[in-house]
């Protein structure tokens, strides 16, 4: 294991709360922390054994005046998370009390733990992989049960026992091809190749069952992004709300009332979506109005799907026009809004894909758009698998890795020699790698933990 210096942070959110927890990792935790922790026993902290909570006060190195009443807890290392010596201070929440008992700590001598630095220790000293440590962060920005649960499935290592087992893999076929061509007999090679080949064969397709995960594996961790859009007062705020059961967006008559856009987050089925209720597209004069429709055509650049509002109580115009030309070619829902009213609207000659009758005002409808929104992306079922590719770096290392695997069994089919072969499975390999850390550059490890918030 390593050696660093003792760092320390607010591993809870800042806030009028009951309890708030300071984390303190390395070799001095201990020692720092008997400085400033007076136990109500009146025993030395450092003679407290590990994995025990102890209770007492800290108190300021200098004035010994109390600053709060606290627990503490010592997890000796590599048993702990970070496989350093932690310890975690739980004193009284607010950011008075915490910010003290914090700033007491750095004064013992531990220093400001930089984004993401505790987990990154855990990585470095190898408790965990760099697939596991991602991971940590998906579970804190879990939005729903089943994204919660797909983080704790990578958290647990069973991507990273895949990922190793296809590494393990590869190794054993470069060593064969080394063999092979360390005694170039005729016959041997041609058998090599053959048998490298077929084994190629099933790993590709352990690849591609991976890859095919990916893109539901991309919604459950990011969620799906959805953008309502339409010409204003069709009922895109109304339609939001239904879709929400709460009266997030102002609903009047005047056409324009919705400005700029609003998000919010929506749990379909355990499906996290991010829901955008837009301004309403038309060329306007208002400058303000206008802005708000600039921003509206950029979300829907942005949106994984749009969700088209027409107003079945007025005749289709050219603005509606414009809009269903603006999104043609792109993967979109029309909703017929307000069929509680008398229809005034013809919808024939216009190829509007799948189209759903709905009321904003009373919510006929918007079941049957939940529904369909989990249709198209999860084909009506949402599973997690113990294998599920969530991370958008994860598949694209894994789809370099099966390029090189497709290529090296082409090379081999088409009788090439087993050097050059060897020259893509080592990259596919290192590809490998990249997932869980073991061949990716110190700078991109960098990058993905200052990511992180700290205390984490």
């Amino acid at each position: 294991m390593r050696e660093y210096e003792t760092i320390a942070a607010i591993s809870t959110a800042l806030g009028e709360s009951g309890v708030s927890i300071i984390k303190i990792s390395g070799d001095r935790s201990k020692e720092i922390t008997a400085k400033i922790f007076k136990q109500k026993s009146n025993k030395d902290f450092l003679d407290a054994k590990p994995w025990t909570i102890s209770y007492g006060h800290v108190v300021d190195m200098v004035s010994e005046e109390i600053i709060d009443e606290v627990l503490v807890s010592y997890f000796k290392g590599p048993r702990s998370f970070t496989a350093e010596d932690v310890v975690e201070i739980s004193c009284h929440g607010g950011r008075v009390a915490t910010e003290s008992v914090l700033n007491a700590v750095f004064q013992a001598g531990a220093r400001p733990a930089e984004p993401g630095e505790f987990t990154k220790r855990a990585f470095l000293n190898g408790r965990i992989d760099l697939s596991q440590a991602e991971a940590v962060i998906d579970i804190i920005h879990a939005k729903t049960e089943l994204s919660m649960k797909s983080a704790l499935s990578q958290s647990g290592g069973k991507l990273s026992q895949e990922i190793t087992e296809l590494r393990n893999q590869i190794l054993n076929l470069l060593a064969f091809i080394e063999v092979t061509v360390d005694f170039p007999e005729e016959d041997l090679e041609f058998t090599t190749g053959q048998e490298v080949s077929e084994k190629l064969r099933g790993m590709l397709l352990q690849v591609s069952d991976l890859i095919r995960t990916s893109e539901e594996g991309k919604i459950l961790r990011d969620g799906l992004s959805i953008a309502i859009i339409g010409k204003p007062n069709v009922g895109k705020s109304s339609l939001l709300n239904a879709l929400l059961r709460e009266n997030r967006a102002i609903v009047t008559d005047i056409p324009g009332t919705t400005r700029d856009i609003i998000e919010e987050y929506l749990n379909i089925d355990g499906i996290p979506i991010k829901i955008t209720d837009t301004a309403g597209i038309r060329e306007t004069e208002d400058i303000v109005e206008r802005i708000g429709v600039d921003r509206s055509k950029g979300k829907i650049d942005e949106a994984d799907l749009i969700v088209f509002v027409l107003d079945s109580s007025r005749p289709l115009d050219q603005e509606d026009k414009d809009i269903i030309k603006y999104i043609d070619n792109r993967k979109s829902i029309t909703l017929i809004n307000k069929v509680d009213l008398q229809e005034k609207m013809d919808l024939q000659g216009l190829d509007l894909g799948e189209t759903i009758g709905v009321s904003a005002l009373n919510g006929y409808g918007i079941n049957e758009l939940k529904k369909r929104i989990k249709d198209l992306f999860f084909h009506g079922s949402i599973e997690v698998n113990d294998l599920m590719v969530t991370n958008r770096r994860h598949k694209e290392a894994l789809l370099r890795a099966y390029e090189k695997m497709s290529a090296a069994k082409s090379a081999i089919d088409q009788g090439i020699s087993l050097d050059l072969a060897a020259i893509d499975l080592n990259a596919a390999w290192n590809y490998f790698g990249e997932i869980t850390g073991d061949t990716l550059a110190e700078d991109l490890v960098d990058k993905i933990f200052s990511d992180f918030c700290i205390g984490k």
